[in-house]
């Protein structure tokens, strides 16, 4: 099989860098000085890409801050150019003058210089004048924007984040159903500020998949791309690696006769193009094999119809339970039946008429039967949200997750967002919180987790998991036991997405701002309950903040009774 080699162009260095030539042939200073400025500034964020570390995409918590520091670098590139415009007028003025006077003095040299002032200025321009203009011209405006670069600069998102952000849009794109081209043109549920996706970052996106050998994903950017370029969209790539690897990863999905078609039109663009008339002359002897193998005598022609989200199928992952998830992120295939609907009640919740709760109960509501699952509303006022993100935003770090082999907390792809763990000695509010989230649902938080603050950046999602453990022998369990319960409340409105699902019992339930809901993870008998696998879906729009409290066996044993069975 012929394995597609990075493109690597032909062209001479010095056409790689078009300013500079630029600058060569038509020797204008003020270019080299843009092409210094240009060079330093690529140089301080080379410095600032290897500095910094990755997972700024994580939290939109924290991505909100880049957009203040870009504004700030915007003014003070303004002020850069405002500089050096001031400079090359300067300049331009000694040129003026200086251009009228050599005018007048070569015309009669000899007469000019036989008045003596004349002749004294020549000696004073050349000696000093001159040595003044020289220090004007090697003045670097530049300097003061790249000072502000590097104080910024630690702040700033790396390589893998912007990594982190496309592949985010991929799978925004696979859960929701989405289309390259509602990315594209910004077609979005619950927007509120349009964006679009230029020809060059429907390739990059493209590039990027094709990287991680992810040929459907691939497919579908390099496609969107071909689709606006051919619409008449300009752009710094070359229809021919357009076609270069949208043919072979059209081949990688084992679509030969579209891949013919395709590498076809790259030749037709490019007859030079070795790799690809040699895979040309491959993938047509393939075709051939394939045919006379299954008795046909005619070529297969190349389905027309334009590249969409069905005509390949997204390869199997590790996740059995992908498509069911997935639907009820989309609000499909929710099991909530007229029957078990009318089984669900809301009530004032008096914490079995605890004192701080007699005058201002909780509403309570049902959000499923069996396992039961409630919501509390009102369980958290604006300025407490707003205190708790405060509190956490400097804490903030990547989530972990505990690995089930080794039991070491570790970053996982399958859980993008940012958290940090808040104590009651933290701030009164905290206190606040953890006591209401005791007397609400009637369990200790003495030996409970710290409250743990979470917010999902772009996409943000937690794949399927459970809240208890399921080592036997964990050693975080000796002290203070499993995770009994769940207490997880909604600090934010969700435009669209960020839902959190239970796959096995077919249950969605939407982030309401200033709700909570509650679950047991464990039966009376301390069994874990397996139906209570759940999942943070991806955050399409918006930004998701939540905060938890697990809630653990100890301390409970006069407060929750034991069950006499399994699974009672």
């Amino acid at each position: 099989m012929m394995a597609r080699e990075e493109y690597i162009s032909s062209r001479p260095i010095e056409e790689s860098n078009p300013l500079r030539s630029y600058c060569r042939k038509n020797h204008h200073w003020s270019c080299f000085t843009m092409a210094t400025f240009l060079l330093k500034t690529a140089l301080a964020l080379l410095c600032l890409f290897s500095a910094t570390k990755a997972e700024v995409f994580t939290s939109i918590g924290q991505m909100t801050d880049l957009i203040y520091t870009e504004r700030e670098l915007v003014q003070s590139l303004k002020e850069y150019i405002d500089a050096e415009e001031s400079k090359l007028e300067a300049v331009k003025s000694w040129a003026k003058k200086l251009d009228l006077l050599t005018h007048v003095s070569t015309l009669d040299p000899e007469g000019f210089l036989a008045h003596p002032v004349n002749a004294y200025k020549l000696m004073k321009r050349l000696n000093t004048e001159w040595s003044e203009l020289e220090n004007l011209v090697l003045q670097d405006p530049s300097d003061g924007f790249i000072s502000n670069m590097s104080v910024h600069r630690q702040y700033f998102p790396d390589e893998e984040d912007e990594k982190g952000a496309a592949k985010a849009l991929m799978r925004l794109q696979d859960t929701y159903r989405l289309d390259s081209e509602s990315f594209s043109k910004g077609k979005l549920p619950g927007v509120r500020y349009n964006a679009l996706l230029t020809v060059d970052d429907c390739f990059d996106m493209g590039k990027l998949a094709y990287s991680e050998n992810d040929y459907y994903h691939s497919v579908l950017w390099m496609q969107q791309a071909l689709r606006q370029m051919d619409g008449g969209e300009d752009a710094k790539t070359l229809k021919a690696d357009i076609l270069d690897y949208l043919s072979y990863s059209v081949y990688q999905m084992g679509d030969l006769p579209r891949a013919i078609e395709l590498t076809r039109r790259l030749v037709a663009i490019d007859p030079s193009h070795q790799r690809a008339r040699g895979n040309l002359h491959y993938f047509e002897r393939l075709l051939s094999k394939e045919q006379r193998d299954m008795g046909q005598s005619q070529q297969e022609l190349a389905d027309e119809r334009p590249i969409q989200l069905d005509t390949y199928e997204r390869p199997k992952d590790y996740l059995p339970e992908r498509e069911v998830y997935e639907a009820l992120c989309r609000g499909e295939g929710i099991k909530m039946t007229p029957r078990r609907q009318s089984r669900l009640f809301c009530r004032y919740q008096d914490g079995n008429r605890n004192p701080r709760l007699l005058l201002k109960p909780m509403k309570e509501e049902d959000e499923w039967d069996s396992p039961h699952i409630v919501r509390f509303l009102e369980a958290l006022s604006d300025e407490e949200i707003e205190k708790i993100k405060e509190l956490a935003k400097p804490k903030l770090a990547r989530a972990t997750v505990r690995d089930p082999k080794t039991g070491v907390l570790t970053v996982a792809h399958y859980r993008v967002s940012k958290s940090a763990w808040l104590e009651g000695e933290d701030d009164r509010v905290i206190a606040r919180v953890n006591q209401r989230i005791e007397d609400i649902t009637g369990l200790s938080v003495d030996t409970a987790e710290l409250l743990q603050v979470a917010n999902y950046g772009v996409g943000g999602q937690y794949e399927p998991h459970y809240d208890f453990s399921r080592r036997p022998f964990d050693n975080n369990l000796k002290v203070d036991g499993n995770r009994l319960a769940t207490y997880l409340n909604y600090m934010s409105d969700v435009e669209a997405g960020g839902a959190t699902v239970f796959p096995d019992f077919g249950a969605a339930i939407w982030p309401r701002k200033g709700t909570a809901v509650f679950w047991y993870n464990l039966f009376k008998s301390g069994e874990g309950d397996y139906r209570t696998r759940h999942a943070a879906c991806p955050v399409l729009v918006g930004s998701k903040w939540v905060s938890n409290k697990w809630i653990h066996e100890r301390g409970q044993e006069f407060r929750r009774s034991c069950g006499l069975t399994k699974v009672e």
